[in-house]
């Protein structure tokens, strides 16, 4: 009877084994099904990468500095000219 016996826990313990095994490779099939899904989703989307997007800040943080220092000189120009220039398509200021 032991003989059976060990036999039985040998086969029950490969038969784990195998479950245990066919599980992971479930598990890694899973994944990567759900990282391709993930990955096409994402290149979907078009959305930018953070190496563009931090290019494109520091752009308009230039432009900015640069409209900033531009109105400056328009008002200083204007304050010499002591009024305004007409600005072309805009109506006549009525006083």
């Amino acid at each position: 009877m032991t003989q059976t016996t060990g036999k039985l826990f040998d086969e029950m313990a490969r038969l784990v084994n195998d479950a245990a095994g066919v599980a992971q490779g479930v598990r890694r099939e899973a994944e990567t099904a759900m990282r391709a899904q993930m990955e096409r989703f994402l290149r979907d989307m078009d959305l930018v990468k953070r190496e563009e997007f931090d290019v494109v800040k520091d752009m308009v943080a230039e432009a900015r500095l640069e409209n900033e220092r531009l109105a400056a000189r328009i008002a200083e120009l204007e304050a010499r000219l002591g009024s305004p220039a007409p600005v072309p398509g805009m109506p006549p200021e009525v006083s």
